[in-house]
């Protein structure tokens, strides 16, 4: 089981209670946007593990690619529900108490409430930074270039929703601390409003990154190069022409490519020397299934690419 998802759901779970419980002794409009952000994220992580779950089951006749785009379908699913439970009740509860002029109460709670979960979600937060860092240094990423482009959703929903939650606790802060200085709830429904911007950020970016994975989303050109040296390295390769790699699933690829094989064989050599190379790729465990061709003598990289 993924323990980033776990550690961030039993935080998201402890903070949302505490946060509801403040927001009804408080009465903080900011309180209640971050209640309402907790528990989004809280349910959020429900989606998330179903979606690292199914993504691993094993291909069949039906899904011969295995499952791995579920985790894409599932990760929107916990993306529209923290626009919707996260950003909307924000937002909606901020215009309402705009034209409020209730006096918060019992500020001291606010205030304990939120560092708690700045401890509880730092230290989510830590992980999934350990986890991002871990993975961008093997490939050669920054941080932030490997969270948008890698091919784990959950990783990316977690360290988001991670990233947005701390910085959605310094706004209420602010909000409640701006309340308390000038007596007016004005700027707590400002807070409220902004942490539901945030979110509604944050919830867009995530179900893009997916909507493009579900699509289709082809390997960055270094994976490329490092699929493509990998098959030419094969003795039994003498040069690779055309080369598709796309994600199917997090970390996990569907291989097309068309080869040039070292000397002269017959028809039906050819046909076993070809399947022989594609049962080697795919020991691989990144390589769900390769489909290997044989490309013209001396073609350039890329001839054989069908044309639009």
């Amino acid at each position: 089981m993924n323990v980033t998802v776990v550690l961030a759901f039993a935080a998201n779970a402890l903070v949302a209670l505490a946060k509801s419980v403040a927001a009804v002794l408080t009465g903080s409009a900011s309180m209640v946007a971050e209640a309402a952000h907790s528990w989004a994220d809280t349910g959020n992580e429900v989606f998330l593990l179903v979606a690292d779950r199914r993504s691993k089951r094993r291909p069949d006749r039906q899904h011969p690619l295995g499952y791995g785009r579920e985790a894409y379908v599932w990760s929107m699913f916990a993306a529209v529900g923290l626009f919707v439970a996260g950003a909307v009740v924000s937002i909606t509860h901020g215009v309402q108490q705009l034209t409020a002029d209730e006096a918060a109460e019992s500020y001291t709670i606010a205030y304990a409430v939120l560092g708690i979960a700045f401890v509880l979600e730092g230290i989510s937060f830590a992980q999934a930074l350990r986890q991002v860092r871990g993975e961008a240094s093997r490939v050669d990423d920054s941080v932030l270039q490997h969270v948008l482009e890698t091919s784990d959703p959950t990783l990316r929903a977690v360290f988001a929703e991670d990233a947005a939650a701390l910085t959605g606790l310094v706004i209420a802060a602010a909000g409640i601390g701006l309340h308390q200085a000038t007596g007016s709830p004005v700027y707590d429904a400002i807070g409220s409003i902004l942490v539901g911007v945030l979110l509604a950020v944050v919830a867009f970016v995530l179900i893009d990154r997916n909507r493009r994975f579900l699509v289709g989303m082809e390997v960055a050109q270094p994976v490329r190069d490092v699929v493509r040296e990998r098959i030419a390295a094969m003795d039994e390769v003498s040069s690779v022409g055309y080369l598709h790699v796309e994600f199917v699933g997090p970390h996990r690829v569907y291989v097309v490519a068309s080869v040039d094989l070292v000397g002269d064989a017959v028809e039906s050599s050819v046909a076993d020397r070809l399947r022989e190379l594609e049962h080697r790729l795919e020991r691989e465990d990144a390589v769900v299934e390769a489909v290997l061709t044989v490309s013209r003598p001396g073609a350039p990289p890329d001839a054989d690419l069908p044309t639009a």
